[in-house]
């Protein structure tokens, strides 16, 4: 499709504009990113119009922009985790100060749990983990949270194969049908000894199940607060699917062509 054509430098100023845009928490408007790239609002509107052309960037109906995805990311897709990371890195720190613990964002790879970000305490004694090494989905909260999400046949083939059998696979299978059944997982006693964590599930736009929050410290620390550690992991899960929603509806109207300049 046609539309307006940038120079070579032109180019660049639509990298660094993308890169100035994805440091904000906040939409921005035309003056603030001249201002900031150190150009006249024409040349800073002409590279935003591209941006809102390309559905990278949503022009709000107070004249502001806001972006809602960067290169590499998918309109209506699961993409990378870029925006997923973006989008709950505010909440995270919330979730640190308001629990006083460690909070870590994980998903499902195959039949382990990788972890993608993990935000510390400001304590002397705190929860740490090394999240480079994946986890087996059934031995951490954020697994069993992702297993209650899925559909039964589904779980059970994953059960499969990680090949649990007997007594084992049965106290996964309850585990499992706790989660499903209260909307999180406190797992009292973690991979690490004396620490027990709390997790929660993250959803994307299109109601799928994305990621999962986990909040983790020292067990009786956590036991101690039970109660509120639930009711900030909970609150902040679903906080950021709501991020998450407002991203895959701006998506939607960029793809659909609604956005205007």
């Amino acid at each position: 499709m046609g539309g307006p054509e940038v120079s070579g430098r032109g180019s660049e100023r639509i990298l660094d504009l993308l890169e100035w845009l994805a440091e904000r928490s906040n939409a921005a408007g035309l003056a603030d990113s001249a201002q900031a790239l150190s150009i006249p609002k024409s040349s800073a509107l002409l590279l935003l119009r591209i941006l809102v052309e390309r559905g990278y960037v949503r022009r709000l109906p107070d004249g502001r922009y806001l972006l809602v995805r960067l290169p590499g990311e998918r309109i209506g897709g699961q993409g990378t985790w870029t925006t997923l990371l973006r989008l709950a890195e505010p909440l995270l720190h919330n979730a640190v100060e308001r629990s006083g613990e460690s909070v870590f964002i994980a998903v499902l790879e195959g039949d382990r749990i990788r972890y993608l970000n993990k935000l510390l305490p400001d304590v002397e004694i705190r929860y740490d983990r090394d999240i480079g090494p994946a986890r087996w989905v059934h031995q951490v909260s954020s697994g069993i949270v992702l297993l209650s999400c899925l559909a039964e046949e589904e779980a059970a083939r994953r059960l499969d194969n990680l090949g649990l059998a007997g007594s084992e696979r049965r106290q996964v299978e309850a585990l499992i049908a706790q989660a499903r059944r209260d909307g999180f997982y406190f797992n009292a006693e973690g991979v690490v000894e004396g620490a027990a964590g709390i997790a929660a599930p993250i959803v994307d736009g299109m109601g799928r199940t994305v990621a999962a929050l986990n909040i983790s410290g020292p067990q009786q620390r956590i036991r101690s607060k039970i109660a509120d550690v639930t009711g900030v992991i909970l609150d902040v899960a679903s906080g950021i699917s709501a991020e998450l929603a407002k991203r895959s509806r701006s998506n939607h109207q960029n793809s659909s062509g609604r956005s205007s300049t």
